[in-house]
């Protein structure tokens, strides 16, 4: 457990100063799950040189419940399933064609405004975007450059060679900085900012062998402990080849350094830097360093923990939502694909539909976290019609239920729920109740763990009349819903029905 910790350091914080104003106590602790990878070489409790965002951060992150996760990279121009992970499947020839991708790429369907406005639309409060995936492609323009790659075609097989390429969008016909535009046209709509960033990268030869790099070295097992537990199937597709020179890890872990540097310098305030996978116990002291720095940047920066553990602000349940409340005072948002993977999924069928959506969200609201829904736009940068259509979809029940979904908190204990069909969330201040049911509850809802404040009214979210209720300290409340109300046509919404419940002081 971890207690936020506020001290003259390095720094340069000392308590009392106006930075520290709204300062949280209490304890910063992730479920165990999220130490699996780094918890034999990350230390549980941070130097006390570092700290993590400030209280107000955290708040901002609690209040925005739902978002998306874009997915978008040279994957994407082949249209495969997966993000950059069928790379390590790929036959040497495909690899080098994969790599050469870049050459011809010219996204001329990519708006930024139009993007971020149909999240807007779609009521979602934040965007998560790819800066770079595993394979290496920057989507911004960075100035950092790759000095040894892999020839996967090379006469007697695949080898490493000398570069010199940014290896980003700049380089590419399109030559337009995907992120700034990005950043730009969501902060005009108020949306939050969160930029993902691999820490390995599998284009670049001087990151071998962390976290599934497609090139290995004979101590990889030492130098990456999870190298262990790979998949077998996954394992046979490595390349094994001499060790990183002291050098070549150096300029790994600058050029990481300069990396994030860009991201929190040139695009303005960035409230989330949502980081993936590991780089081993070998080089943690360094990366430790390049946390701090990164703190430096921006105060109020939110890490996601992969990979630096205890160091994180918050952190992602993937592919699930929390069958309970998470036993862990740390922010969260479960992420989720709308197709079948976070990346572009040509085939309609495969989306979720706006209705797992309302419900996921509210699920994941109730028990105290968030949800970002996994969408990917194609190699012209453009999203399946499918997706925009079910998220606007899905945006028309927030327009309506969202005053019991955004700033809200969950209740305590084991009062989030009642059975499978109820969720609830409340105010901030705790004097109201928002009761959402899954599904239409018929000619009335019985509700057992909430007391309606004496002579208040009861309302059904985008209803305009009060609801008549009793409350029996035998069967609870029951709320009344009018015939009117039984035609589905007559409705304000569809699949989640949200009510308000004073509960409260007047």
């Amino acid at each position: 457990m971890y207690r936020r910790r506020f001290l003259q350091t390095g720094l340069g914080l000392i308590a009392g100063s106006p930075l520290l104003r709204g300062e949280v106590s209490g304890t910063h602790r992730f479920p165990e799950r999220e130490y699996a990878r780094v918890k034999s070489y990350v230390e549980m409790e941070p130097i006390l040189e570092y700290r993590w965002a400030f209280s107000r951060a955290y708040e901002q992150f609690r209040d925005m419940k739902y978002g998306v996760r874009i997915h978008w990279g040279l994957y994407s121009i082949w249209g495969r399933n997966g993000e950059s992970w069928p790379f390590l499947r790929m036959s040497s020839e495909e690899r080098q064609q994969y790599q050469e991708l870049y050459r011809t790429w010219n996204p001329t369907g990519f708006d930024a405004d139009e993007w971020t406005q149909a999240f807007v639309d779609s009521g979602m409060k934040m965007f998560a975007f790819t800066s770079k995936h595993h394979e290496g492609f920057c989507m911004f323009d960075t100035k950092t450059r790759v000095r040894r790659r892999v020839n996967w075609t090379a006469p007697g097989g695949p080898r490493m060679e000398d570069c010199d390429i940014r290896y980003s969008i700049m380089d590419t016909p399109f030559r337009r900085d995907i992120v700034k535009e990005l950043c730009e046209a969501g902060r005009k709509r108020s949306l939050k900012i969160d930029l993902y960033f691999s820490e390995p990268d599998w284009y670049d030869a001087d990151f071998r062998p962390y976290a599934y790099h497609p090139l290995q070295v004979p101590s990889s097992a030492q130098l990456d402990p999870g190298m262990l537990a790979r998949d077998r199937r996954t394992r046979k597709d490595f390349v094994v080849v001499p060790e990183a020179t002291p050098s070549e890890v150096d300029r790994m872990m600058k050029r990481l350094r300069a990396q994030l540097t860009e991201l929190l310098t040139n695009y303005g305030t960035i409230d989330m830097i949502c980081l993936d996978q590991w780089l081993g116990p070998a080089v943690w002291p360094r990366l430790r360093e390049t946390i701090l720095h990164a703190r430096k940047l921006q105060s109020d920066v939110m890490f996601r923990d992969r990979g630096i553990g205890s160091y994180g602000d918050y952190y992602t349940p993937e592919g699930f939502v929390p069958g309970a409340k998470e036993n862990t005072d740390m922010p969260w948002m479960t992420i989720r694909g709308l197709g079948s993977s976070f990346s572009y999924d040509k085939d309609p069928t495969k989306y979720k539909g706006a209705e797992w959506v309302v419900t996921s969200v509210v699920d994941a609201t109730a028990k105290g976290g968030g949800f970002m829904v996994g969408i990917g736009p194609d190699g012209s940068g453009r999203f399946h019609p499918t997706a925009i259509s079910q998220i606007k979809e899905a945006g028309q029940w927030f327009r309506v239920n969202g005053e019991g979904i955004y700033a809200t908190r969950p209740r305590e204990g084991l009062l989030w729920s009642e059975g499978e069909k109820i969720r609830y969330t409340r105010s901030k201040s705790g004097e109201t109740v928002y009761a959402f049911s899954i599904g239409w509850p018929g000619d009335r809802l019985t509700l057992t763990t909430v007391q309606p404040r004496p002579g208040s009214e009861i309302r059904m979210l985008g209803y305009g009349e009060p609801l008549k209720w009793d409350l029996d300290p035998q069967r609870g409340l029951t709320i009344e819903l009018p015939p009117a109300l039984q035609d589905p046509e007559k409705r304000p919404c569809r699949w989640v029905y949200g009510f308000r419940i004073q509960t409260g002081q007047a």
